[in-house]
């Protein structure tokens, strides 16, 4: 069992998605308009 980790991120905008099947690996679909900006994705369950 992982240890859980508090993080501190300031940012613009926040989105709850769950991560999907894609082939061999998962996929977070994310709005057009994020297209080209920096973004941090954080596990947040097991």
């Amino acid at each position: 069992m992982a240890e859980t980790s508090k993080f501190e991120v300031y940012g613009q905008e926040m989105l709850e998605k769950e991560v999907k099947k894609s082939g061999n690996s998962g996929r977070i679909y994310l709005p057009p308009d994020w297209i080209g900006k920096r973004v941090k994705i954080i596990r947040i369950d097991e």
